[in-house]
């Protein structure tokens, strides 16, 4: 009877050696490297802007935890030197906001929308950093409203979602040659606040954000060509997909960041009611998703992403009352190194 104990209870050690490794296989299967940088060196924040000119990102605006206050400045972000600077950027001139949208076009940035802690707003202000000046220009057209979403396509941006007391799906395109607004076909199906976008290949996808208390699964293609949206597969398990889907899928959430590298999309961190680190990359040619390394920050909302010289980097947002100003950059091609 001890033998047959004895045996027993070591099938079951072998046993549970076998599950741990294979747990640790699976994670370690995940490809993708995230990378520590140098602090973003303003105020922690989160919900801030960024957009992109040339060899540099810029990040500014955002809220800190200070019920009474927005912030304004901006900060310039050099790449190959691992260094901010906010001397070479004039501040944003508008009231200072959170839960704005900020793209670039033709050399120049823009933000527009947010909230400033009473207002909604709609106000649009372009920064040329040829002049190191903001200029404001032509109001969004759309209610004043916060949580939205912008992308850039052939030099035009486009604004649109968001909430103004009400959840919105209109969207609306602006030409910086003509300072001028136009609206354009709203997203198909659900109203949504929180959602992300990336552009591939002048597509640009829409995907994740809230509706009626629900985390919406749908993905949206917007061909701008054509001012057409066509939904993709869903990002959230969908039994009415074919066999090919991986129901493994858990993308859904809210205040997440979003990028492109390599002709591939990426949502990163937010999450479904907490703050989340998964990565999730998006290839358009097979309309599939693959689960990435986790972000190897503090799980977190809000966060900014931007992409300089086709690498990517996350930073800034905030988990319940803590506020972050780490940066990391991410090569999807690495095998993940939890020691850099």
């Amino acid at each position: 009877m001890r033998k047959n104990f004895f045996y027993t209870w070591l099938m079951v050690i072998m046993a549970l050696l076998i599950v741990s490794c294979s747990d640790d296989d699976d994670d370690d299967d995940l490809y993708g490297n995230w990378i520590k940088k140098g602090s973003f060196e303003g105020i922690p924040r989160s919900d801030a802007v960024s957009f992109t000119i040339g060899d540099y990102a810029y990040v500014g605006t955002g809220y800190n935890g200070d019920e009474d206050e927005r912030l304004t400045d901006f900060w310039r972000y050099n790449a190959e030197k691992d260094a901010w600077d906010s001397t070479s950027v004039a501040q944003f001139p508008g009231v200072g906001r959170n839960s704005a949208v900020a793209f670039s076009a033709a050399g120049k940035g823009y933000v527009t929308t947010g909230f400033d802690g009473k207002n909604k707003l709609k106000d649009l202000w372009e920064y040329d950093p040829e002049a190191n000046a903001w200029t404001q220009k032509a109001d969004f057209p759309g209610s004043g409203r916060y949580d939205a979403i912008a992308f850039t396509v052939n030099d035009i941006g486009y604004v649109g979602t968001g909430y103004d007391g009400n959840l919105l799906k209109d969207f609306y395109k602006y030409d910086p040659s003509t300072n001028t607004w136009e609206k354009v076909t709203s997203i198909g199906g659900s109203k949504r606040r929180n959602g992300t976008a990336f552009v591939i290949n002048d597509l640009a996808y829409v995907c994740m954000g809230t509706d009626n208390g629900e985390y919406l699964g749908d993905l949206w293609e917007y061909d701008a060509d054509t001012d057409t949206w066509t939904e993709k597969r869903k990002i959230a398990n969908d039994a009415n997909e074919d066999e090919s889907y991986d129901d493994d899928y858990e993308i859904v959430g809210v205040y997440a960041s979003a990028f492109t590298t390599g002709g591939l999309g990426y949502v990163a961190t937010g999450g479904p009611g907490y703050p989340g680190v998964r990565t999730w990359e998006y290839d358009p040619s097979t309309d599939l998703w693959t689960e990435r390394s986790e972000f190897e920050g503090s799980a977190r909302y809000g966060a900014v992403a931007f992409t300089l010289n086709d690498v990517p980097f996350v930073g800034t947002g905030r988990s319940s009352s803590a506020y972050f100003d780490d940066v990391y950059k991410f090569d999807p091609n690495a095998e993940q190194d939890d020691n850099d």
